[in-house]
Order: structure tokens, then sequence, then C-alpha cells
């Protein structure tokens, strides 16, 4: 069964790869979606497949990177948009290009 899930997730999770280790993870179980950071300091993943392995993605974003602190993740279970077609890290600030 193909699910929508979106988080939001929080603790010290920028600056420390998270987008990047998201992404490829991603990539690895084939899921689609898009994850960037938030003004606030958080990270916010949207992101669309399989339930089993959007199960086993959570599990490791709970964890994150070996640099990262995950304090709370929120999580949304919607229907799937379908306008996904790969998976991507969003930038939007100036330094996020650096």
């Amino acid at each position: 069964m193909t699910k929508q899930c979106v988080c939001i997730v929080s603790g010290k999770v920028q600056g420390v790869l998270f987008r990047d280790f998201t992404c490829r993870l991603a990539k690895r179980l084939l899921l689609t979606g898009t994850v960037e950071n938030l003004p606030d300091g958080k990270v916010k993943v949207i992101v669309e497949g399989d339930m089993v392995k959007l199960g086993g993605l959570l599990l490791q974003l709970q964890k994150g990177p070996i640099l990262a602190k995950v304090k709370d993740m929120k999580v949304d279970w919607r229907e799937p948009s379908n306008l996904f077609s790969n998976f991507k890290i969003l930038y939007h600030g100036f330094l996020d290009h650096f």
C-alpha cells in the first residue's frame, strides 16, 4: 500500500548532514519526495512510497546521522499525491548554497 508521510524533525538536525542522510536513505529505499531545512531549525520531510519502506525510513530518521540529536518527530500520514518522480533536497537560504 502506498502512502505519503510528512515528518517534522526537531533537535540538532541542521548542520549535521541530516538532509543528505535522509536523501540517500530514501533513494536506497526507492521512495520519492523532498527534505528541507525550516527557518525554525527543524527539518521537514515529505516522502511517498510503500508503507513497509516508509516505516524503515522513519526508524532511521529517529536516529539520524551520527552528529544529529533527534529530539522529536511529528508524523502525519496522508494519501499519496504522486507529484514526485524522485527524492531530492530542497534549498532555500543563501547559506544552503555553500
